[in-house]
């Protein structure tokens, strides 16, 4: 693992970069305290851990709950009910893969993710709560100790606006899952925050971690990763490898993609859904605060979001705008 300085582009936090990340963290503070107001303000209202009062078990229960010895004095199934903890620890999984910096009609998913990391570290923050971040990078991830403080994640804020977005083997999602295992040493929320249009290989580590930890999954995404518009010829270019392809983005060629695109998503939406993650979906030309705002009234009601309005009400196709992908 490599230390939080380094792997970091060459241009410095200029004062445009840190007056936009001024400007996100008042709009978390300001917009989302109030919806997000309570004991302990956070994106996954629940329980805790704290050790309270044991009654009896109804179905649908987690039964990881169960306490033993209440069921065993009175011979019916008992769970242990639990109080919010004071004191919580988070840890932020952010992959910083190529494609975040892809230039849409809507500008790019790095910013999504920026929204996301601000977020959760300022309403994680209060309270003596720490929060701490995993990243990826070229072959090995990077960790960034969890700490608690409003400062703490203004530097996290800064490091995922100007970390270079390179993911070598050996610093993937999948690795990162793995150094949050060893990071995290108390039980707390793990928030993965990603585009997921990787090799789907990280869910046994994630399904690991979820003995332990809560979880939350941020999907980021382009209008462009689930539908590309029929615009003729086109460059379409890999922004991981940086290959080129000349194509004719004909009417079969566009259904082609979004079949592809949906049953990849099928499946990243199918392995968190396993791991017990519900997915916060955002995309770029949507307004990501009342998507935050509908997803924790749905978690409120005791729904689990899976992602799926994530291709909903898509912008119309249009034939002039420029396909960077």
């Amino acid at each position: 693992m490599t230390a939080a300085g380094e792997e970091r582009r060459d241009d410095p936090v200029d004062a445009p970069s840190r007056a936009a990340l001024n400007q996100l963290e008042l709009l978390v503070t300001r917009r989302l305290d109030g919806v997000l107001n309570g004991d302990h303000r956070g994106l996954l209202p629940g329980p805790g851990t704290e050790p309270g009062e044991a009654r009896a078990y109804e179905p649908g229960d987690d039964v990881r709950t169960m306490d033993w010895s209440v069921t065993a004095r009175t011979t019916v199934p008992h769970i242990r009910q639990t109080i919010a903890d004071r004191e919580l620890e988070t840890w932020l999984v952010v992959d910083l893969s190529p494609s975040l910096d892809v230039q849409g009609r809507y500008g790019v998913k790095r910013r999504l993710v920026e929204a996301a990391v601000a977020t959760v570290g300022f309403l994680s923050a209060s309270g003596g709560s720490r929060v701490g971040m995993v990243i990826t990078g070229n072959g090995r991830p990077r960790v960034l100790r969890a700490t608690g403080g409003r400062d703490h994640v203004r530097r996290l804020l800064e490091e995922v606006a100007h970390s270079t977005s390179e993911v070598a083997p050996g610093g993937a999602l999948v690795d990162c899952l793995r150094a949050v295992r060893n990071a995290a040493k108390r039980h707390g929320l793990v928030v993965v925050i990603s585009d997921f249009l990787s090799e789907v290989n990280w869910e046994r580590p994630l399904r690991v971690l979820g003995t332990r930890h809560e979880f939350l999954a941020v999907h980021v995404a382009d209008p462009l990763d689930i539908a590309l518009p029929t615009v003729g010829a086109a460059l379409l270019q890999d922004p991981a490898t940086g290959e080129v392809l000349e194509l004719e983005v004909d009417d079969a060629l566009a259904a082609d993609y979004r079949r592809a695109a949906a049953d990849h998503r099928a499946v990243v939406h199918t392995a968190l859904r396993r791991s017990g993650a519900p997915v916060l979906a955002l995309r770029t030309d949507r307004d990501w605060i009342r998507d935050v705002i509908d997803f924790v009234g749905v978690r409120r009601q005791g729904g689990l979001p899976t992602g799926e309005n994530l291709e909903r009400d898509l912008p119309d196709d249009d034939p002039a705008a420029e396909v960077n992908r």
